[in-house]
């Protein structure tokens, strides 16, 4: 009799754990279909907020208020190599000489602080975050790492090093104020209207020659310091400029990035370039020679490409040509229709 009680509860447990584990991949399956809708989803937004919060501006914390000790150092240390990267990582860099000479903040303006210029006020409070490029979760350092390859066009220096630590440190410290979950409308860049036609390269030079040349040369070249260890003004295209892998090689990331920050001094407040202006200097920029990138593992689910991702396949019927220039707002509305008919397909 005790026997068979026993062999009724190891079943009753087994059927238990069966039933427990049936239930568990069912929200699993549940979860990941809806995070792969809202992934689809977000592919259209420019900036998620919080549906609990406002969207706020931000102001960087004084730097009267980096702590006294190592962990003050470090900071500091961490600000210098995003100010200074070539001169730590560039051709002459006296740490490694890894990197083609542009420092981080040519693209994180004022040292990643600048309101609307690709600051790091919620770098802190979003990482680690998906990337739709990789098709992964990814942390800090891999998104500096990212930044290495890509704007830098050069390696990235070890993960664990001093040096990356020191610079994820300041960037910590950067967003120290920032609450997680709350959406800050000056984090990334203005946004510009899409144009109803293609970005024109021919009319960008004629923007670039009278509004950017004073400071980036004629020849897009940029402009050395004496020593020849960074650009005081850095090259805009050319074997020492980004590649064609890096995010301002998309139209829409660089007429963003300039309508807020260009010419020199420019602010998202007063603004020099008009929407139509920052495009075609944009055009005219990113269709000038530069370092390419192998980028056959990027964006393996190819309907979360960017509408101006310039390298084909897409899940579309617009050319590449029509991807890099534009105009955008049929690609737009086709990719919707397409990513409504997968969602519909999923439920």
């Amino acid at each position: 009799m005790h026997s068979m009680k026993q062999d009724f509860n190891n079943k009753r447990n087994v059927l238990i754990i069966i039933v427990v584990f049936m239930i568990t991949a069912i929200g699993m399956s549940f979860y990941f279909l809806r995070k792969n809708k809202t992934i689809e989803q977000d592919k259209y937004s420019t900036v998620k907020i919080n549906k609990n919060s406002n969207p706020k501006t931000w102001r960087p914390p004084d730097e009267s208020t980096i702590p006294a000790g190592t962990s003050g150092d470090e900071i500091r240390y961490g600000k210098a190599l995003i100010a200074h990267t070539a001169i730590y990582f560039g051709p002459k860099g006296k740490v490694s000489r890894i990197s083609n000479g542009m420092n981080c903040q040519n693209c994180h303006n004022q040292a990643g602080t600048k309101s609307y210029g690709f600051n790091f006020s919620q770098v802190a409070t979003t990482f680690p975050q998906f990337n739709k490029r990789s098709g992964s979760f990814i942390s800090i350092s891999q998104r500096i790492s990212s930044c290495f390859h890509r704007s830098l066009n050069g390696q990235c220096p070890d993960t664990n090093s001093k040096e990356i630590k020191a610079m994820i440190g300041y960037m910590k410290w950067v967003g120290k104020d920032v609450e997680k979950g709350v959406s800050l409308t000056d984090a990334k860049a203005v946004e510009v209207k899409y144009l109803d036609r293609a970005a024109d390269p021919e009319k960008g030079k004629s923007i670039y020659l009278t509004k950017c040349q004073t400071c980036h040369g004629k020849d897009g070249q940029g402009h050395l310091n004496e020593k020849g260890t960074e650009y005081i003004f850095p090259p805009l295209w050319g074997r020492h400029s980004y590649n064609d892998g890096a995010g301002l090689y998309q139209l829409e990331t660089f007429a963003s990035f300039v309508k807020g920050n260009m010419p020199f001094g420019t602010t998202y407040n007063q603004p020099v370039l008009t929407d139509e202006q920052a495009w075609d200097v944009a055009a005219f920029v990113n269709s000038q020679q530069r370092p390419h990138k192998d980028q056959s593992k990027d964006y393996r689910i190819i309907s979360n490409k960017p509408v101006d991702f310039p390298f084909g396949p897409y899940p579309d019927s617009f050319s590449e040509k029509q991807h890099k220039y534009g105009p955008y707002l049929p690609i737009i509305d086709e990719e919707k229709k397409l990513a409504l008919k997968r969602n519909n397909f999923k439920k």
